[in-house]
């Protein structure tokens, strides 16, 4: 008979919880048993999921004495660092979507369609990429593994829902004229230079975490490697522009049959018909979009990519089940 798992979503009422439910629901993994946790304040939400009515309950520390054999965590750093050690503890293997543990030398940062091997070297925690970083490493890996990435510089168009609710409901009020309580101007006709905090060399903490998360997947920790990161107003999937310089001469064809021929990544690369990644057509997809794929002249082996997921998804419910998926395949 086969194995019955126990999966524990934590934050199951948030943004990406509910994906998390909607990416299970698609899959419909078989001999798989849910329990939905929750914050103190949202404990007793009622969601429907797989047919069923379930009641989010509130996150203890006994949570996970009954057992569960992995957890999917999406509530935040702070909820992370106190519980996912406390599921590890009890034998729960815990996936967390939170910044929490990424650079911890001891935590996998994981993107199964490119270092799937790490996901076995976990202590109990894996960890999952941020959304901007799992959307552009997918296409970096099969070009770093071809022709050796020498520097890259990073521009991204990130979307409101990758602040939650409530950047969602920016967007929204501020079409009425409504003062933004998440973001600190309005973001409805405006770009924002300014994602999470600014430190003090002047670059914010997603541009860091986009620089130091790139070097650990890919195992290259001098790479060169530059971001601005912006808010823009788009409801769901980030767009990058992404610059790379490699050690080694290409041909723009083989890297676009490359990139074609990559797992995760779908190409969209014909500008005469006016195709190219949008972020309306990668909502609610979990692959990559890759197109505007041309050579940048203005140095030696440059090459310019249009990267657009929905990060939501792929940038966190849907990477974080694959990881999942490849542990049972185990």
């Amino acid at each position: 008979m086969s194995k019955k798992y126990k999966l524990a979503i934590v934050g199951a009422t948030g943004l990406v919880g509910r994906t998390a439910l909607k990416v299970l629901e698609e899959k419909n993994l078989p001999n798989f048993e849910y329990t939905l946790f929750c914050s103190k304040k949202s404990a007793g939400s009622k969601l429907s999921f797989l047919g069923k009515e379930y009641i989010a309950k509130e996150l203890t520390e006994t949570s996970f004495d009954e057992g569960f054999d992995f957890a999917i965590f999406s509530a935040g750093g702070e909820t992370s660092k106190k519980y996912a050690p406390i599921a590890a503890s009890k034998g729960c293997i815990v996936v967390d979507n939170s910044s929490a543990f990424r650079m911890d030398e001891d935590v996998p940062l994981v993107v199964p369609e490119v270092n799937p091997e790490k996901i076995f070297e976990n202590h109990g925690i894996i960890a999952n990429p941020n959304c901007s970083t799992i959307q552009a490493v997918v296409p970096l890996k099969p070009l770093d593994d071809k022709y050796k990435i020498k520097r890259i510089v990073y521009s991204t168009y990130q979307a409101v829902s990758g602040a939650g609710r409530q950047g969602i409901e920016d967007l929204e009020n501020g079409i009425k004229g409504i003062s933004p309580s998440k973001f600190p101007h309005p973001i409805y006709n405006n770009c924002l230079p300014h994602i999470d905090v600014f430190l003090d060399d002047g670059y914010t903490k997603e541009e860091h975490k986009m620089i130091n998360e790139t070097r650990k997947i890919l195992g290259k920790p001098d790479l060169k490697i530059t971001a601005t990161t912006v808010r823009v107003p788009v409801v769901n999937s980030h767009s990058e522009s992404i610059n790379i310089e490699f050690e080694n001469e290409f041909n723009i064809k083989d890297v676009i049959d490359l990139l074609k021929n990559s797992k995760g990544i779908i190409v969209l690369d014909d500008p005469k018909n006016n195709i190219y990644p949008l972020a309306t057509n990668a909502s609610g997809h979990d692959e990559v979009f890759v197109g505007r794929i041309r050579r940048d002249y203005s140095v030696e082996n440059g090459l310019n990519l249009w990267v657009v997921a929905d990060n939501i998804r792929k940038g966190a419910a849907s990477n974080a089940i694959q990881i999942v998926e490849k542990l049972i395949s185990k």
